[in-house]
């Protein structure tokens, strides 16, 4: 069973003229681009009257407004049902979540970046990259991960790193 509402025109009329405020008109001005009288504007926005439904479709458009949105008296942005926002908090902690786990996958290859430095500037400091050696090997690994974890970090600040994933994700719901 749908719950009936009440409409209260008082409200309604305020809504119709803090609208066309917003739009810098005056009443004999709305009037003319509708084809009514200024009376008529005026009576709307008291709430004696209510406009006809064509008229308010008009206006809604005009306004940029719902026409449940003129019905209520109110842009729906002021007053956000409670389901949206447990949605906005519900998709606020869910990227949260994300952005944790990415911080955590940077932070352990900082770490491994960081090994990688300290185990080349030892070596080199040490002479002991001498050429074809194991040493050399370790530490031209070291300094490889240093420029790739450099490359990583830029790409997820530039949010290079976000555009590409969400590329994959296309091209994985496409297939």
């Amino acid at each position: 069973m749908r719950e009936v509402t009440h409409m209260d025109q008082m409200k309604i009329g305020a809504f119709l003229k803090k609208l066309r405020k917003e739009k810098n008109l005056t009443q004999e001005q709305l009037a003319e681009q509708f084809n009514v009288s200024g009376r008529t504007v005026s009576r709307w926005e008291t709430g004696i009257n209510m406009p006809d439904i064509s008229i308010l479709v008009n206006l809604a458009e005009f306004y940029n407004v719902s026409i449940p949105e003129i019905i209520d008296g109110e842009r729906k942005s002021e007053k956000m049902n409670e389901e949206v926002k447990e949605t906005v908090l519900k998709l606020s902690d869910y990227a949260e979540t994300i952005n944790q786990k990415i911080k955590i996958k940077l932070f352990w290859l900082t770490i491994a970046a960081l090994l990688g430095m300290i185990a080349f500037l030892v070596i080199e400091t040490l002479g002991l990259n001498t050429p074809d050696s194991l040493y050399e090997y370790i530490a031209s690994a070291g300094l490889g991960l240093d420029f790739g974890m450099l490359i990583v970090i830029a790409m997820y600040l530039s949010g290079v790193l976000g555009k590409i994933k969400a590329r994959r994700m296309k091209l994985k719901n496409i297939h």
